[in-house]
């Protein structure tokens, strides 16, 4: 292959990615439509276009048509805008808001404004509401067929390290990591709560599930945060909380996760310390009750058995 030919591919696949982009950025919106995809605002409650739109369906992102959520997963809220209950994975970004308060949720590949998300509200089992703009949506029938675009993607990590309020703690103040979640995973017993954990009977470790940006933030990173936070030698325990739930544990999703936490592990012990932590694939996560979500930022506290010590 010559010279010639090669430059003329990267020169090929260069341009379609430069047009693709550009395509997404020219494309026109109205007044109303960059008030909420680009500004942030929010239409007023009761008038968006797909309320009450019962098809069967695609949900869209209005300005790059990337698909976020199927019509399987919309339901009645009555909050006056369209309520899901589950995305299409790696398709939306969540953002935490300038106030601390609310989460954003975002397009994936473009950053569109889409709403905000909302937990604990009872409307359906998975106990989730993404509150979304009609007017930040596009809608595809079912008889049409969805084009399957690229999106960036969030990835997720579990972590066990003592009380899951100082591991929330640490993770959610580090750049890069968009949501974190306490709750149970790695027992036997379906659906334990936070008394059957703490009496030692559902083999629950008191865990965090973090969602975090890959491009902000690497797994090997969060490791290193895991590792630098708590006391990774003691078993069974942490400071002064004892029991199997209080135990040292990395949950990965996948070999590369893995071998992260693994080759982590080694590191530190050439380094001389002692390591109780066990590398587990991960199973069903729980979320724990709602009192125990942001439990320090909501009482102004801060960890009682969890410190940051540089270890690597």
């Amino acid at each position: 292959m010559n010279k010639t030919y090669i430059s003329l591919i990267i020169f090929l696949s260069i341009s379609t990615l430069f047009f693709s982009e550009e395509k997404m950025k020219n494309k026109k919106l109205t007044k109303l439509e960059e008030q909420v995809i680009v500004l942030k605002g929010t239409e007023p409650a009761f008038s968006g276009k797909y309320l009450n739109n019962k098809d069967e369906g695609t949900y869209t992102c209005k300005r790059c048509d990337t698909p976020l959520y199927y019509s399987k997963d919309k339901f009645d809220s009555n909050c006056g805008w369209p309520s899901f209950d589950d995305e299409i994975e790696g398709a939306v970004k969540r953002v935490p808001d300038a106030d601390g308060v609310r989460i954003e949720i975002q397009c994936s590949n473009c950053g569109g404004h889409l709403g905000h998300v909302f937990r604990d509200e009872g409307f359906t089992k998975k106990n989730i509401r993404h509150c979304v703009n009609s007017i930040s949506l596009n809608f595809i029938p079912k008889k049409k067929k969805v084009i399957k675009y690229p999106v960036g993607a969030t990835e997720k990590a579990v972590f066990a390290s003592g009380c899951f309020w100082g591991t929330e703690y640490h993770f959610q103040r580090k750049k890069g990591v968009v949501s974190t979640t306490s709750g149970y995973t790695g027992g036997h017993k379906k659906n334990a709560t936070y008394k059957e954990v703490c009496e030692g009977t559902s083999g629950h470790a008191e865990a965090v599930e973090v969602i975090f940006d890959p491009e902000k933030i690497s797994y090997e990173e969060l490791v290193k945060l895991f590792f630098e936070t708590h006391d990774q030698s003691q078993v069974n325990r942490q400071g002064p909380d004892i029991g199997e739930q209080y135990r040292s544990e990395i949950f990965y999703l996948n070999d590369k996760q893995k071998k992260t936490a693994e080759k982590m592990i080694g590191i530190l012990k050439t380094k001389g310390y002692k390591v109780a932590t066990k590398v587990t694939k991960a199973s069903k996560f729980r979320e724990a009750e709602k009192y125990h979500q942001d439990y320090y930022r909501k009482n102004r506290g801060t960890p009682y058995c969890h410190f940051f010590l540089k270890k690597f």
